[in-house]
């Protein structure tokens, strides 16, 4: 029998490993949700794709996402990782990595969880939706527009609506896996 997944997913064996185990699946840890944040601003302007398949390569580049260290980064390292053909070489998204650490920790700094904070725009837990194909799943919801205003007012950037949307689908705030996914029953 035929798994039916999203229509979105095709046949790639790295994209269907991510959509069964990883896409839409809640994740609650703060690091965790800082480090999809910033793989997320990777992407504008590009596929998913390109970012999941360098995955490895930006952790390792960006010390596993530990944003104490993220945070001491200078021109040397930027230099140094603007030259990494494992990342995207982008200087405004290498720097944005450095930036939204640095807001990371100013914002714990302050007593705050960041997946708190986070996962108040949908009231802490998931928000199932139903759509029956990849036309009826939006771009940006005003959930995805209140993150990001949010976030940029906290220091971050590479966070518009529609990053901040594909955020929340990623990390399981918003499931919008098709009806007819096998993944959309079991994430309900």
């Amino acid at each position: 029998m035929e798994v039916i997944r999203c229509a979105w997913v095709g046949k790639d064996p790295i994209y269907e490993e991510y959509h069964d185990q990883v896409w839409g699946r809640p994740v609650f840890d703060s690091r965790e949700l800082f480090e999809k944040l910033c793989l997320d601003g990777q992407q504008a302007g590009l596929s998913w794709i390109t970012i999941l398949k360098k995955q490895q390569n930006y952790e390792a580049a960006f010390a596993n996402f530990n944003p104490d260290i993220i945070a001491t980064f200078d021109a040397d390292k930027v230099e140094e990782l603007l030259l990494n053909p494992g990342i995207v070489r982008n200087r405004l998204k290498v720097n944005s990595i450095i930036r939204n650490a640095k807001a990371y920790l100013a914002f714990v700094e302050q007593g705050n969880d960041f997946s708190d904070f986070l996962w108040g725009f949908v009231d802490g837990k998931p928000k199932v939706n139903h759509p029956q194909s990849m036309k009826q799943v939006p771009v940006q919801t005003s959930e995805s527009e209140a993150m990001s205003k949010a976030l940029k007012k906290l220091g971050f950037n590479f966070v518009g609506p529609t990053i901040c949307y594909a955020f929340m689908q990623a990390v399981g705030m918003v499931n919008d896996h098709t009806t007819d996914c096998f993944c959309h029953r079991s994430q309900s």
